[in-house]
């Protein structure tokens, strides 16, 4: 499991969504075969941090299994809804279609990822450095746990701002909805990858690939330390921006997680909906350095 866990998810599971395309899964019924494959990436991801849990109190519910849970029934349904309204977006964005549709459907669904991560990331990074951004993004950022459910816990409407810069791009390009379906899976077992809690490994590859193992470091809450490895799929771009940083002997606890600057970040669904539009959702600035410090990077 140690071993195997990440290539099972990364090419089982997109491997299947890819071969269910291929066969035209993406008409007709709709998208029952894409909640499928996402069930029972979930359901891999929660046996995986139980049998093998990097930290296992991190399994023990701090009040938020059900805020995360309607997290990620919201989000999950803005995406699938999104994928849905593929043919009729298209048809009004699309400037020239480029896409290449001749290519094996593996390899599109391998371009829009690699497009997909750089929009997305460079979203990441702005919301990192934008207040008015960062006011959303910081639900994220509020965890005190790391588990697979974590990274689809965000405010739906920075989520659409992050899935609206990723996928923008392709529609102009003439992106076909099989392609968008696959992706959209692909977007969620990364994030429970991602965040997950079980002690896998991908060797050389975490310098590379946007996993638990570099993605930990992400969520650290002190001022700057935070504000690196801000990749979805790749950390391609944070090798370019500078803001890799790995450290191997580093042990995470509870303690290290969340926002310094903001330790009582609310915690109920409804709340941190509504926490954004509240002045105490606010990055105010610091007179001597004319940063927000609300922000993770900024934050003491």
């Amino acid at each position: 499991m140690r071993y195997g866990y990440a290539p099972a998810m990364l090419l089982g599971v997109n491997g299947a969504a890819i071969a269910l395309t291929s066969a035209g899964a993406t008409h007709g019924t709709g998208k029952v075969w894409l909640l499928a494959l996402l069930a029972a990436a979930i359901a891999a991801s929660f046996a995986a941090e139980r049998l093998l849990p990097y930290a296992p109190d991190w399994n023990r519910s701090l009040g938020d299994a059900g805020r995360d849970t309607a997290h990620t029934l919201v989000n999950e349904t803005l995406v699938l809804g999104s994928v849905a309204a593929i043919p009729a977006l298209a048809a009004v964005v699309t400037i020239v279609d480029i896409w290449p549709h001749a290519w094996p459907i593996w390899a599109q669904v391998l371009a829009a990822v690699l497009a997909a991560d750089a929009g997305i990331t460079l979203v990441h990074y702005a919301s990192h450095k934008i207040g008015v951004l960062w006011r959303f993004h910081a639900v994220h950022h509020s965890v005190k746990r790391f588990y697979g459910l974590n990274g689809l816990m965000k405010h739906p409407l920075h989520q659409t701002i992050e899935m609206t810069a990723g996928v923008t791009p392709l529609l102009l390009a003439g992106l076909p909805v099989d392609v968008a379906s696959a992706l959209a899976l692909a977007v969620a077992v990364q994030l429970l990858l991602q965040h997950s809690n079980a002690d896998y490994r991908i060797g050389p590859a975490k310098h590379v690939l946007a996993l638990n193992e570099g993605h930990r470091f992400h969520h650290l809450k002190w001022a700057g330390v935070g504000d690196v490895n801000f990749g979805l799929f790749t950390l391609i771009w944070d090798h370019l921006l500078r803001t890799y940083s790995y450290d191997g002997a580093r042990r995470f606890t509870s303690d290290d997680l969340g926002m310094a600057a903001k330790p009582h970040y609310p915690v109920r669904y409804l709340a941190q909906l509504a926490e954004p539009f509240k002045p105490t959702g606010a990055c105010t600035t610091s007179p001597a350095t004319g940063h927000s410090t609300g922000q993770p990077s900024t934050a003491g």
